[in-house]
């Protein structure tokens, strides 16, 4: 009863501890960082199977047919998004919906060794479907690759 009393009574003092002590990046929206994905499939992934496929090749029956150029876009493209993730802490899917790569240790970029460790994990989550649906039933909505590299994707402010 006396809860409500002070409630009544406007004697309740908010908790601020809680936000105090919560140091950690809070991390965008899930649907964005899936729609900034496909901005970086169709930005950097499409015209380096374009380049390999009509350029290197003979066309799309040699690159369907060879296990070598699949790998080598995959590793291209992997390397360019490292590289974004590294140098500017945005890819340009990022860049299109404001979002951000940061460490959460340092909420600055992360490192090369981070960004690659990251890009590893992205594979290995993307092709495993329960590790893909981590998201989904957490919290903080943090995907696998961001928890065990200890970062977060952020909204920038404006």
């Amino acid at each position: 009863m006396s809860r409500w009393r002070d409630i009544k009574q406007r004697n309740i003092k908010k908790d601020t501890s809680k936000d105090e002590n919560d140091n950690s990046l809070k991390s965008a929206p899930l649907v964005t960082r899936i729609k900034s994905f496909l901005v970086d499939m169709f930005m950097i992934m499409m015209p380096i199977m374009y380049v390999t496929t009509y350029l290197i090749m003979d066309g799309k029956d040699d690159f369907q047919g060879s296990e070598d150029a699949r790998w080598i876009t995959a590793c291209v493209f992997g390397l360019i998004i490292i590289l974004f993730w590294s140098i500017k802490g945005q890819t340009p899917g990022y860049k299109a919906y404001s979002l951000k790569l940061l460490d959460n240790n340092t909420k600055k970029r992360v490192s090369f060794l981070k960004s690659t460790f990251r890009y590893f994990l992205f594979l290995i989550s993307a092709t495993t479907i329960i590790l893909a649906f981590v998201p989904f039933f957490r919290k903080d909505k943090k995907c696998v690759q961001d928890i065990l590299t200890n970062s977060t994707v952020v909204s920038e402010e404006k």
